[in-house]
């Protein structure tokens, strides 16, 4: 551990110091680290090149393109590189906080800002990833052709044939494929998170709230709303706040079953199981 720790620094800048390297729990994909050093401490991760090319230099794109939009913190990338097989990414240290008393307003204002930061197409110009799975951005100017084509059916055909669907399964998701756009209002293309779920933000010792693990790509907004309820653990406050800064349409709930079928596929196509019901049950109402 300390090795790599060593060696992944002396690759960015062999005049920094490794004091102590301490493993830091929480993630599925990658191994990450601590490091305390003569300049500072940053958070390490990597994981293997090979597995996963590219994974880091998007994230790093992804992080960089939240920070530039100056609505939520993001810590800021220090640097992407490789040594030996494994591919790494060294960030700033954010130590984590409580909520303060004001903070779930602000997460919600600060969402809405980074949500009115826009471009004329849904996508972005590179791939990148959501968890381990390949996210295909390949722009186009219209939301349903999008999630229909770059979100669902790349992962509807890769879960049935993996065996998690049913030829029902995928012969609802075809005749969801018509209905999209007559069921998403139409918003203008917003840079998203991509993977806002409790697990993907903390709180700095301000309490501000600060956005890791992206999946960045420019999206209907509602995604990531939608993807705070699937596991819980976000404040009605965010929601209230972020309405006041940017309106949403009064039935936008509505759809956070027909939003969260791309990351409710996700998990069908990386662990199966009970993910599978939570899909027919989303998909249940609007087929």
């Amino acid at each position: 551990m300390t090795d790599f720790a060593q060696q992944a620094l002396g690759s960015w800048d062999d005049s920094i110091q490794l004091l102590r390297a301490q493993p830091v729990s929480g993630g599925s994909i990658n191994r990450a680290l601590r490091l305390d050093t003569n300049v500072g401490s940053f958070f390490l991760k990597h994981n293997s090149a090979k597995a996963y090319p590219g994974m880091f230099d998007r994230e790093a794109e992804g992080l960089e393109a939240l920070g530039a939009a100056q609505g939520i913190r993001v810590p800021k990338v220090e640097h992407v590189g490789r040594a030996g097989d494994q591919g790494f990414l060294v960030l700033e240290w954010i130590a984590s906080g409580r909520e303060g008393p004001h903070s779930w307003e602000a997460f919600g204002r600060q969402l809405a800002q980074l949500h009115k930061q826009s471009q004329d197409a849904f996508g972005a110009d590179l791939d990148n990833f959501i968890g381990s799975l390949p996210q295909d951005n390949k722009p186009t100017e219209d939301w349903a052709e999008f999630f229909a084509l770059r979100r669902l059916e790349p992962l509807v055909k890769q879960a049935r044939e993996q065996g998690a669907l049913r030829r029902e399964d995928v012969q609802a998701f075809e005749r969801l494929y018509g209905r999209l756009d007559d069921l998403f209002p139409v918003e203008p293309p917003a840079l998203l998170h991509g993977d806002l779920w409790s697990g993907n933000y903390l709180w700095d010792q301000g309490g501000e709230p600060v956005l890791i693990d992206p999946a960045v790509y420019f999206g209907h907004r509602e995604m990531d709303l939608a993807m705070t309820f699937m596991f819980g653990g976000f404040s009605e406050e965010l929601y209230k706040a972020y309405h006041e800064v940017y309106p949403l349409e009064s039935d936008w709930r509505i759809r956070v079953p027909l939003c969260n079928l791309y990351p409710t596929l996700v998990h069908v196509v990386l662990f199966g199981g009970g993910y599978v019901h939570d899909l027919r049950s989303n998909m249940s109402y609007f087929v």
